[in-house]
């Protein structure tokens, strides 16, 4: 797949392309990611991108003539393939592990990284196909969440993590939030005394240890996330020991 990327910051993304077990994806080519300069397509000795805004008011705004030139140049190096627009904005959809899924089986988009007040409408109107954002905050552009989304396509890939399983047992992979991690020693010593590992996380019964994984991903979920319970029950992904268990936890 391929992620063709509009931006006024393409140093940000280098050092995260080449860092980390996600590298992977970026080295094999399993995610080619192609970095476009906005600047590179301004018409004036200045390179200006933006401009105020009309009807007054704090800030600047992006201007649709580069950005026009720019996805131009996207599509005609991508053969004029349907790839679609992705605008980065807190007024878009929440990215979910749902939406991650899609893009990670997909061909690629084009990401939209905005700056300043925002980008000329005209722009969006006429182009963009999804608008996402990664919560209810605001960021000072978009090449942030790209780079979330990126990151979890990436991890997403054949190969990629070091056990295939690894994705399959991340949080929301069935809507749940993932269990709590041990690793040694053993016995960690605590400002209240000692803290062992679970015991049946030592006791070599996988499914037991599969059952207590299982019971608080339940319990967590349930206590700080209870809109994923509704969610899960929804896609039918609850067992009768799931639902019993939140029974008893009152949900």
């Amino acid at each position: 797949m391929r992620f063709d990327i509009i931006t006024l910051f393409p140093d940000l993304f280098g050092p995260h392309l080449t860092q980390g077990v996600t590298r992977r994806a970026f080295e094999s080519g399993q995610v080619a990611v192609t970095l476009w300069p906005l600047r590179d397509f301004a018409d004036d000795n200045y390179r200006r991108v933006d401009d105020r805004p009309y009807g007054g008011g704090p800030g600047m705004v992006m201007l649709a003539e580069p950005l026009e030139r720019a996805l131009s140049a996207v599509r005609a190096a991508r053969g004029g393939d349907a790839a679609p627009l992705i605008h980065f904005t807190p007024t878009g959809r929440r990215i979910d592990q749902g939406i991650v899924r899609e893009f990670a089986t997909g061909a690629g988009a084009v990401l939209l990284c905005g700056r300043y007040e925002g980008i000329d409408q005209r722009f969006l109107d006429r182009h963009v196909d999804l608008e996402l954002s990664l919560g209810d905050f605001v960021l000072s552009g978009g090449e942030l969440p790209a780079l979330a989304l990126l990151d979890a396509v990436a991890r997403l890939q054949d190969d990629v993590l070091g056990d295939p399983q690894s994705h399959q047992q991340d949080s929301f992979s069935e809507f749940l939030l993932d269990c709590p991690h041990f690793s040694r020693p053993e016995v960690l010593d605590g400002p209240d005394g000692p803290e062992p590992v679970p015991p049946v996380l030592l006791s070599g019964n996988h499914a037991e240890i599969a059952r207590w994984r299982r019971e608080r991903s339940i319990e967590l979920t349930a206590r700080r996330r209870p809109d994923l319970i509704a969610t899960a029950r929804a896609a039918g992904v609850l067992s009768a020991a799931d639902e019993k268990l939140l029974a008893a936890l009152g949900l």
